[in-house]
């Protein structure tokens, strides 16, 4: 059976010149990953350009005293630009890439990554479009860390997390490390949602009852 296309699957792949996509095929490879395994993580230097094909991974760094932030999420069709820019720079991760769902990616060896961006006006112009597009959206992870409202910036999580749903199976714990913050506070503003009726709480689990406010209080901030 012939195998399906990757370089259909992804935006910036599938405007590429033929020439291009054909190198592209023939060099890279699919790897798959179960549900909660790590797909790279700190220490490690990157020898492969990863093109998440289908799942979604999870991108957090830990600090030294244990306190984890989510800097970003790879959804299905996108590169990971630390990926990126560790191979760029020849350096190890400083974060940790976990799978959230049963993932499969497209693997590009570095060997094969640094020809097609030396000899390729088109490829070189996609990393690099991608990279600026996640770069941006990390300034803006530090930027809500540093001056956002934690009130403001749990709405936006929890609509982010809940989608179309209105139900999202989550700890405070987790909801903790997604926004880089202690427990106790998001206990504590979880708390004043529930009284203000935003939410209903069970352990592991958070109802989203109104997420018309909830979605104006996101919008405040």
């Amino acid at each position: 059976m012939r195998q399906p296309d990757w370089t259909d699957r992804f935006n910036g792949t599938r405007r590429l010149p033929d020439r291009v996509r054909d190198r592209l095929r023939k060099a890279a490879r699919m790897v798959r990953f179960p549900k909660g395994a790590q797909v790279f993580g700190p220490d490690n230097v990157p020898e492969s350009l990863l093109f998440l094909y289908d799942g979604r991974i999870r991108v957090s760094q830990r600090s030294g005293a244990g306190r984890e932030i989510v800097l970003y999420r790879v959804e299905a069709g996108d590169s990971c630009v630390l990926t990126t820019a560790c191979m760029l720079a020849e350096e190890a991760y400083n974060a940790q890439g976990i799978a959230e769902t049963d993932v499969t990616a497209v693997v590009l060896p570095k060997a094969e990554f640094d020809r097609l961006a030396a000899e390729e006006d088109a490829f070189r112009g996609f990393v690099f479009e991608a990279y600026s597009r996640r770069l941006i959206d990390l300034l803006r992870v530090v930027d809500d860390v540093a001056f956002g409202r934690i009130d403001v910036r749990l709405a936006k999580r929890l609509l982010a997390l809940a989608g179309a749903a209105s139900e999202i199976q989550v700890t405070h714990q987790q909801l903790a490390d997604e926004l880089g913050t202690a427990r106790e506070v998001i206990s504590r503003v979880l708390n004043d949602f529930q009284k203000r009726e935003l939410i209903t709480q069970s352990r592991g689990r958070v109802t989203l009852a109104d997420k018309a406010a909830l979605q104006a209080l996101a919008q405040s901030g």
